[in-house]
C-alpha cells in the first residue's frame, strides 16, 4: 500500500501537510482518483485559499487495529495535522467497542506524542448489535476526542446519515453497494467536514501569523 500526495504547490510556498488516515472511505473506493474523498477536500481546501498537501492514507477494509499497526508509518511522513476516520469495518466485523476504542487511543496518543494535532471522524452504529453495542461504540468518539483534545465529527458520512434518519432515498448520494458513496456524495461530505478541516489546520499554524 502506498501513500499518495496530491494537489501540487509552488516550490517556496510552505503547504501544510495534512494525513489522512481510513479506510476504503477515505480511499476512494470504486470512484475515479479524482472524485474521491482526498482530492475532492483537496480542492475544496485549496479553493479557500489553504496551502495545503493531502497524503490519502486510507486503506480499503483497514479496521483500527490495523490504523493503530500503521500509525508509526503514518506518522514518519512528518505530517502537520491528521484525519483519523476508522471504525466502519469494525462496525461490520461486530468487533467488540472495546478493541476498538483501545485501537483509536493508540493512534491518538501517538499523534500526540508526535505534536500532531487531529480531527477524528466516526460513524454512528446500526441497532442491530444491540443498545450496549452502539452506546459503547458511538461514545468512544466522543470520550476519546475529548481525551486527547481532538477535534469530533461524530459522523464522517454527515449528509448522508442525515437524510437516512429522515427515511428518504440515498441513490442519489450512494454507490450501488449502498456503503460507499458516489462522487456526489464524497463533495456533500466534503462541504460538511470542511469547516472543521479548516479548524484542524488553523490547530497546525495555518493562519495569518504562519511564516
Amino acid at each position: 500500500m502506498g501513500l499518495l500526495a496530491l494537489g501540487a504547490v509552488p516550490a517556496d510556498a510552505q503547504a501544510l501537510r495534512l494525513a489522512a488516515m481510513g479506510d476504503s472511505l477515505t480511499q476512494g473506493y470504486g470512484l475515479p482518483q479524482e472524485e474521491g474523498f482526498v482530492p475532492v477536500l483537496q480542492d475544496w481546501l485549496q479553493g479557500r485559499g489553504h496551502e495545503v498537501q493531502i497524503t490519502n492514507a486510507g486503506v480499503s477494509g483497514d479496521t483500527t487495529a490495523g490504523g493503530a499497526a500503521r500509525i508509526d508509518w503514518t506518522l514518519a511522513e512528518d505530517p502537520d495535522a491528521m484525519i483519523v476516520a476508522l471504525g466502519g469495518n469494525d462496525l461490520l466485523r461486530g468487533i467488540d467497542p472495546a478493541s476498538s476504542r483501545a485501537n483509536l487511543d493508540t493512534i491518538l496518543q501517538r499523534a500526540g506524542a508526535a505534536g500532531v494535532p487531529v480531527l477524528l471522524a466516526g460513524l454512528p452504529a446500526p441497532g442491530n448489535y444491540g443498545p450496549d453495542f452502539k452506546r459503547d461504540f458511538e461514545a468512544m468518539y466522543v470520550d476519546l476526542a475529548a481525551q486527547h483534545d481532538a477535534i469530533l465529527v461524530p459522523d464522517f458520512l454527515g449528509p448522508i446519515g442525515e437524510k437516512a434518519t429522515q427515511g428518504l432515498s440515498l441513490s442519489d448520494l450512494m454507490q450501488e453497494d449502498r456503503i460507499h458513496p458516489n462522487a456526489e456524495g464524497v463533495r456533500q461530505i466534503v462541504a460538511a467536514i470542511g469547516p472543521q478541516v479548516e479548524e484542524l489546520l488553523a490547530r497546525a499554524g495555518d493562519g495569518p501569523d504562519r511564516p
